[in-house]
């Protein structure tokens, strides 16, 4: 029996298994992730974030998620990733990692951490989904991984779990789905979102893609100015902040706090 050495980290209610794994020791990434991220079978968690070698960045940053696929961003991962790359592996405050959705800049800071995302793409302002009889007025965007953006006036009472998961899947997205955000503004530079994630297939506390496509839509759309705060589920806000050129955004950056919650050996 072999054991793997694992962190678990948290970042506004998103919560990571950190695992090194520059010497290639997990070779099942997919199947240690399913059953790791298992509630109350393995140790609970939203995905799993392996760190491995890379020629283009200080690391490369594989993300599989709590059902075993791999997803290209995750906007909350990168802080955890950063945080636990500084304070153990000793990589420098500033770094860089290789993802899926491209190279990623990291800024850890004494009590946030500060990442440069990818280059929204594909926006689209207006689609309309239809949905159980009706057409339901949306955004889209890519901020690494795609977003469906829905704007609302009573974010607390919107079942998020039923429409989420039937716009998740809707044919509009196929073949590789969307997560889904649900936003309010709630002042000139402010909003409130909930999140529907693919790959955890539920509700989560906090998304940072999805803070992040929230943020740019709205400021692309003139209901919020820039930079922008962003409450999200846990309670926990994350700020946002926009650069932009030509009427399209150039840069991105999402900051906000991550922390270490616990150390442990997997058996496997």
């Amino acid at each position: 029996m072999a054991e793997i050495k694992f962190h678990k980290l948290v970042a506004s209610g998103n919560d990571f298994i950190v695992i090194d794994n520059r010497k290639n020791t997990v070779k099942n990434q997919k199947a240690i992730a399913e059953k790791i991220c298992k509630p109350h079978l393995g140790v609970g968690a939203d995905g799993v974030l392996f760190i491995e070698p890379s020629k283009k960045a200080d690391f490369f940053m594989r993300i599989i998620n709590s059902d075993g696929s791999e997803a290209e961003a995750c906007g909350n991962g990168y802080r955890c990733v950063g945080l636990y790359a500084n304070t153990l592996l000793k990589f420098p405050k500033s770094m860089t990692a290789e993802t899926l959705a491209g190279l990623i800049e990291i800024q850890v800071g004494k009590d946030t951490i500060k990442v440069k995302m990818a280059k929204p793409s594909e926006y689209r302002e207006t689609i309309k989904i239809g949905l159980n009889g009706s057409k339901m007025n949306a955004a889209f965007i890519n901020t690494g991984v795609p977003h469906a953006v829905i704007f609302t006036e009573n974010l607390k009472n919107t079942p998020v779990e039923v429409l989420g998961r039937q716009i998740r899947y809707h044919e509009l997205f196929a073949p590789r789905g969307t997560n889904v955000n649900f936003a309010e503004v709630t002042g000139k530079n402010a909003l409130n979102i909930r999140t529907y994630e693919r790959g955890v297939e539920a509700e989560t506390l906090a998304c940072g893609t999805g803070t992040v496509a929230s943020a740019v839509v709205a400021y692309l759309t003139g209901r919020v100015s820039a930079p922008v705060s962003v409450t999200t589920k846990s309670g926990e806000i994350l700020q946002v902040y926009l650069d932009l050129k030509n009427k399209k955004i150039e840069h991105v950056f999402l900051e906000g706090a991550a922390n270490f919650v616990f150390e442990g050996r997997l058996l496997i």
